[in-house]
């Protein structure tokens, strides 16, 4: 493996991650020559090249090249002539989102480059730090992100765009610290050292990856056993941890009126007393050492009460004080993509969130139940992989069924092809095509008679419709 001081340039395949870029920005910021490809532009490449990072979008040996020559001073372009400068002190790094038959990939993989998984060169940076992760199939992008503002300042990768500090990547060379999202895809958190770590849920996903729920959560089991300080897992999730002697265990959840008198074992964190009342929520905190009172949840969504907890025992653990908490707790805005609210008039409120399976829509939907009890609730949803949609095709029909009108968009591939028979129709609804879907939006709310909430849901590239859809609505 090349020497870390041997290492003048990096190349990140798929740049234009949340997660690839947030590490991007962090070596950027550590001296190196970085630059990379992605499929597509977006928003997050064009920031990358404004801030100094040069970005590709062919998939093209000859620009790949070039791109690196110039980063490292080299003038030789032509890729039968490889510059032997560049190869040696040029770090590759890959996320599995990458396929394999991509060609600049191809060719620097036959060519020898130095080749790392995201998840190994992320591994790297939490043996360097005390590494605070946040684990489990839901919640993991707002929970970490609470983590980091809550402990503020400190280091973090994040999932997610922090609505409070408008980037992925938080950077303080005092901390000792660092917040990190655990991604399961492709067993990647075994690759990390997690200090204390979350465990929110292991409701099974990427079953193209590992075929069973078993296997699944047997990963989940794999993973705690690399934790070296404290787990904190959620009370009742179907996990036995295999912790290291000297490994403390908590569980944290909530115990609101009415439930916490029928459970005998409650956790050693949890929310209860909840209060919502004019679009605040606000909770007591129990904890194993007394009860922190009034509680203000930054962005009032009910599952928030959840995360909260998780991330506020974090911050305890590592010795934040409950003034700090209370006041940071309250100031929290949140994540991008992440229950946002872009629109909300007597007539119609729009979301906008990155739900992208069945107990994730299902918690969106519960969550704007309680927030609009007396709206009705139209749903967009963009299923993301053919294999997911295929996997839990009968989860997302149950889940969208309890919409009161639900459009589906195609199907998302990303690194995938499609699969005989797998199609958006199979889920119910209405399947729209992406250019089509501000219009028949516009005419659906128009034409009820009460009041709605328009909610998109997905992990592909419904952003993108964002914007318009909530220029559309708010009109």
């Amino acid at each position: 493996m090349m020497k870390q001081e041997d290492i003048q340039t990096i190349f990140f395949l798929g740049i234009g991650g949340i997660g690839m870029s947030a590490l991007a920005r962090y070596f950027h910021s550590r001296g190196y020559r970085v630059c990379g490809y992605d499929r597509t532009p977006s928003a997050l490449t064009k920031e990358l090249e404004e801030e100094g990072m040069p970005v590709i979008c062919e998939d093209d040996v000859n620009a790949a090249l070039q791109l690196l020559n110039a980063a490292s001073g080299c003038c030789v372009n032509a890729p039968e002539e490889p510059c032997k400068s560049v190869k040696d002190t040029c770090l590759v790094v890959r996320t599995p989102a990458v396929p394999e038959e991509n060609a600049i990939y191809t060719y620097l993989r036959e060519q020898g480059y130095e080749i790392l998984k995201r998840a190994e060169v992320l591994g790297l940076v939490t043996k360097q730090m005390k590494a605070l992760c946040v684990a489990g199939t839901h919640g993991k992008t707002t929970t970490s992100t609470m983590i980091a503002h809550l402990m503020q300042p400190v280091n973090a990768f994040l999932g997610g765009i922090s609505m409070n500090y408008h980037t992925n990547l938080l950077l303080d060379k005092e901390s000792e610290y660092v917040v990190v999202e655990a991604d399961e895809y492709d067993r990647s958190f075994h690759h990390l050292k997690p200090y204390i770590s979350v465990v929110t849920a292991v409701d099974a996903d990427h079953l193209d990856i590992y075929g069973t729920e078993e296997a699944y959560r047997e990963a989940f089991a794999h993973y705690t056993s690399l934790i070296t300080g404290a787990l904190v897992m959620k009370h009742g999730i179907e996990l036995e941890p295999r912790l290291q002697p000297g490994v403390k265990l908590y569980t944290y959840g909530v115990m609101n009126e009415g439930v916490s008198e029928l459970v005998s074992e409650r956790p050693d964190f949890y929310a209860t007393n909840i209060r919502v009342a004019n679009g605040d929520i606000r909770f007591d905190l129990v904890t194993p050492k007394g009860t922190i009172k009034d509680l203000q949840l930054g962005v009032p969504v009910w599952v928030n009460i959840e995360n909260a907890v998780a991330a506020i025992t974090v911050a305890l653990l590592t010795g934040v004080s409950e003034d700090r908490i209370k006041t940071q707790m309250a100031s929290f805005k949140g994540v991008w993509r992440r229950f946002n609210i872009h629109v909300n008039t007597p007539k119609v409120a729009y979301i906008d969130d990155y739900a992208h399976h069945p107990q994730e829509i299902a918690t969106a939907i519960d969550s704007i139940r309680k927030l609009y009890p007396d709206r009705k609730l139209i749903g967009v949803f963009q299923p993301h992989l053919y294999t997911r949609t295929r996997d839990f095709a009968e989860g997302f029909k149950r889940v969208l069924a309890t919409l009161d009108e639900c459009l589906l968009l195609p199907i998302y591939p990303a690194r995938e092809e499609p699969i005989p028979g797998v199609t958006s129709e199979m889920l119910g609804g209405q399947v729209v095509q992406k250019a089509e879907l501000v219009a028949e939006l516009q005419r659906r709310v128009a034409a009820s008679r009460e009041p709605v909430v328009v909610l998109t849901v997905g992990a592909g590239d419904i952003d993108r419709l964002v914007p318009q859809v909530a220029q559309a609505l708010s009109e």
